[in-house]
């Protein structure tokens, strides 16, 4: 998958929209948008990162759930 469409797809499985993932993460909004347009490629490192991010805080809140 290429980095624009995992950044795009990991954005949407949370159900943010690109200013609250941007709050969320702390990567500007223009950016998000460059990256998800293709228009400018994160650094290879940023899908994997993002990926990890989003999967231990899930893992927190099921955690704190139990």
């Amino acid at each position: 998958m290429e980095s624009a469409d995992k950044i795009k797809s990991l954005r949407e499985s949370t159900g943010m929209t690109r200013k609250a993932f941007s709050d969320h993460t702390g990567i500007p909004v223009r950016t998000l948008e460059d990256w998800e347009a293709g228009r400018r490629t994160p650094p290879e490192y940023i899908p994997r990162l993002l990926e990890y991010q989003l999967k231990y805080e899930e893992l927190i809140k099921r955690l704190d759930r139990q």
